[in-house]
């Protein structure tokens, strides 16, 4: 699908094919390099969005992607065009303090490189991981302004992703497109990167909605697959039973597993 066509234009038929048979695969293939557009085509529920420009070293990748079931993003748009390189990481901690610091050491060298920083925690955490990361010389006050460090508390932000208690892929898929092309619109590096320091499917596991958190943990897992985003997700070994097979599949939705000392995720 194109955005330019003769009559309606390509979201409105994207949007009206969707509607009438809604497993539909679509992807679109446009000269339209704005930020906005590639966002409001993936919100209509398209697969895909590649440039036309790009599409010699693009086209086959992204068709292959979504006849599979699959998504892709043009670079261009903060797309991550090897999806086996992924960055997708759980973490074990033992003690919040050590988990803050890592929160603003990952914050201090994304922010330093140009780079976009998504933080999903709750709001006195938030707090608490800007002041370290102001303690470290870093403006995150400007970052914030600029759109370049973006933060929602995890318990507003929650539901607005679910439906009926469970993850919503359409709503998961609509809002990761919405904060990771933000962020990354807004970098200041050549080719921009996100980092995702999030704890919304922690936040499932430790209310008991386990297999929720895994749905939700799979969701992300093609969002780091599709986007050249890290995401880094942090458990406490407190409420982890690592014989239980809830923690093989949360396990098995990341590209690495950690414990406490937490790893570097890579920003360069």
């Amino acid at each position: 699908m194109d955005v330019g066509l003769p009559t309606m234009n390509g979201l409105q038929v994207a949007r009206r094919i969707r509607a009438e048979n809604p497993g539909s695969r679509i992807l679109f293939v446009s000269e339209n390099r704005s930020w906005d557009v590639a966002e409001a085509a993936i919100a209509t529920g398209a697969r895909g969005y590649v440039i036309k420009s790009d599409a010699g070293r693009e086209l086959l990748l992204a068709m292959d992607s979504v006849a599979g079931g699959g998504r892709f993003m043009s670079a261009r748009f903060a797309g991550r065009i090897a999806s086996e390189s992924r960055r997708h990481e759980v973490v074990f901690y033992s003690g919040e303090p050590s988990l803050l610091e890592h929160y603003a050491g990952c914050a201090e060298t994304a922010l330093n490189a140009g780079n976009g920083v998504i933080l999903f925690v709750d709001d006195p955490k938030r707090d608490e991981v800007y002041l370290r990361v102001r303690a470290r010389g870093v403006d995150v006050d400007r970052a914030v302004e600029d759109g370049r460090c973006i933060s929602l508390d995890v318990a507003a932000a929650l539901p607005t992703l679910m439906v009926d208690g469970w993850p919503d892929e359409g709503r998961v898929w609509s809002a990761a497109t919405s904060l990771i092309m933000g962020a990354a619109k807004a970098s200041k590096a050549q080719h921009p990167r996100v980092v995702v320091l999030g704890e919304g499917c922690p936040g499932l596991f430790s209310a008991g909605r386990a297999t929720a958190a895994v749905r939700l943990e799979q969701l992300w897992d093609d969002v780091a697959r599709t986007y050249d985003v890290d995401v880094f997700c942090p458990y406490s070994t407190d409420n982890c039973d690592e014989g239980s097979h809830v923690f093989q599949d949360i396990c098995a939705a990341h590209s690495g597993i950690h414990r406490s000392p937490t790893p570097e995720i890579a920003n360069q």
